[in-house]
């Protein structure tokens, strides 16, 4: 895991404790609850979307940064 990997699930523990807290505090009904569950479920959002985004080969990374290298060419048939 890499250390803006961990950064981000340190953070995300740290919105789970504090929507816990908040619905202690003010009820498990009230908009300051649903709130803090809502920025929770944004984040575990985040997290699953980067996982799923295909990670580029070392290829597709050349490609990208030459884009007038030959092996950058497109034959079309």
């Amino acid at each position: 895991m890499s250390v803006e990997s961990q950064q981000f699930q340190n953070e995300l523990e740290k919105a789970r404790v504090y929507a816990r807290s908040i619905c202690a505090e003010k009820g498990e009904n009230s908009p300051e609850c649903a709130a803090a569950w809502d920025a929770v479920e944004e984040m575990q959002a985040e997290v699953s979307h980067q996982q799923q985004a295909p990670k580029k080969s070392n290829f597709e990374k050349y490609v990208e940064e030459n884009p007038d290298a030959p092996e950058s060419r497109i034959y079309e048939d």
